[in-house]
């Protein structure tokens, strides 16, 4: 980095330089990260784009399409904006971080998300199975395969074990994942996959070999160069009891992983940061801004599940409210390749987390449903993931996850418990949760004492 840029960046940060921020997304992760930014003595004006009711008390909503470049753009010069933070995935495989780097007129605003290359690793499966191949990093043995090449693929199908992993290549929201558990089964739903069952994201279908352990998350930061570990977390993405019924965006989540200890972190780091991380830069690849790794733990060993370009969502409910560090301070780092020069500091607290979704969900559900938020209770938050304000001021359902309930506690029993009774004061028409987040990993530990 030039000596300049790195005092201009020092000069900021002692004088506290407030800025205008635009963060982009509705949901709860934006409003998670919203809460942080705006607790930030670097952060003049936030602005939400779109939002929600949640982010609506911490920052200034904006009604723009966040994959409207043009739009975006126009906004950031009339406001003023200099760091733009980007939440969801759309936009950032979209190229909106080239589309500034590339315009004269904001070339300078610090985008806090990878280029389009980058983000290919979340853009497309069959990219990032390559590029973990290149780099030697742990994933389980692949192929992909087109229309063209059904015969092949269910060649490939009778040689693997069940059950069997279906992944549509481009971005699916979320729902482009099939675990079957026999054969039959796995090769009708890939006839319908490459027939257009998830649209143009599903031309192409990853077959992979199922990998058996426990997942988790792992949240990484960096800059292309240097990088800084976030805490660790555990979602919950089945609808049932017992991690059954239909996928969703997440029913809850959970920071720390008790079995992420240092011994299986160092193995994180050394066999899959690392070699992440070397391989965007030995590849020449502007990288500035977040990595999910999704981790399958099998046996003691991590193994990458998938590569996501962003935070993920319920994570960032667990995992934000845990930063202690000047969030704004660690994306100017980011965006100015020092952050090397940066520091993490992490309540060592476990945060639970709780969603609560509309009923009928994740298929058909109603908005628009008033909802009650109850009394708040201590170091307990309420992100707001689907939710709007309605025309007498009410509080409305407008969306399929609606709110989520992230308690901070010293130990994972009381921050379950502290989340969950919180959860309970809570209430619209068809209101449901899990009763279960955390559980498995209370069980574990108990096996392991």
């Amino acid at each position: 980095m030039e000596l300049m840029s790195y005092f201009c960046i020092l000069k900021q940060l002692v004088t506290k330089r407030q800025m205008n921020i635009l963060l982009l997304g509705s949901g709860g992760r934006e409003h998670a990260i919203a809460f942080k930014i705006a607790q930030s003595e670097l952060c003049g004006r936030l602005f939400v784009a779109p939002g929600n009711a949640g982010t609506a008390t911490v920052g200034e909503n904006v009604a723009l399409d966040s994959n409207d470049f043009e739009a975006v753009g126009r906004f950031v010069t009339e406001r003023h904006v200099e760091m733009v933070v980007v939440g969801p995935e759309a936009p950032l495989v979209a190229g909106i971080a080239d589309y500034f780097a590339e315009t004269p007129a904001l070339s300078h605003v610090m985008v806090i998300g990878p280029r389009k290359q980058g983000a290919l690793l979340e853009g497309s499966k069959d990219y990032a199975k390559a590029f973990m191949v290149r780099h030697n990093i742990p994933t389980a043995r692949y192929q992909t395969f087109t229309r063209d090449t059904l015969a092949e693929a269910e060649a490939f199908l009778d040689t693997l074990p069940a059950p069997y992993v279906l992944k549509a290549d481009g971005l699916a929201a979320g729902k482009g994942v099939l675990i079957e558990p026999d054969l039959a089964t796995a090769k009708a739903h890939l006839r319908e996959m490459l027939d257009g069952k998830f649209g143009p994201a599903s031309a192409s279908v990853v077959i992979e070999e199922y990998l058996s352990g426990i997942e988790l998350s792992v949240f990484v930061l960096t800059d292309g160069q240097h990088y800084i570990l976030l805490p660790s977390a555990k979602d919950y993405k089945r609808i049932g009891e017992g991690d059954t019924g239909l996928n969703t965006g997440g029913m809850g989540s959970i920071s720390p992983v008790p079995f992420a200890n240092k011994e299986f972190m160092k193995k994180v780091e050394d066999r899959i940061v690392k070699p992440t991380v070397r391989g965007l830069r030995e590849e020449k690849i502007d990288y500035r801004g977040f990595i999910f790794v999704g981790l399958m733990n099998c046996g003691g060993d991590p193994y990458v599940i998938e590569y996501n370009v962003r935070m993920g969502d319920p994570e960032t409910e667990s995992v934000f409210p845990r930063i202690k560090s000047d969030v704004v301070e660690l994306f100017e780092h980011t965006a100015h390749g020092t952050l090397d020069r940066a520091s993490l500091t992490v309540d060592q607290r476990t945060a639970a987390c709780v969603m609560m979704v509309a009923g009928g969900y994740p298929e058909h559900y109603e908005k628009g449903k008033v909802i009650t938020l109850g009394d708040e209770a201590p170091d307990v938050m309420v992100f707001h993931c689907g939710t709007k304000a309605g025309p007498k001021g009410q509080l409305l359902t407008n969306g399929g996850r609606v709110l989520c309930t992230t308690a901070l506690a010293p130990t994972l029993p009381e921050a379950i418990l502290k989340s969950y009774n919180r959860s309970q004061t809570i209430a619209w028409e068809g209101k449901y949760n899990r009763r279960d987040i955390g559980q498995d990993l209370l069980k574990l530990m108990q096996m392991e004492s």
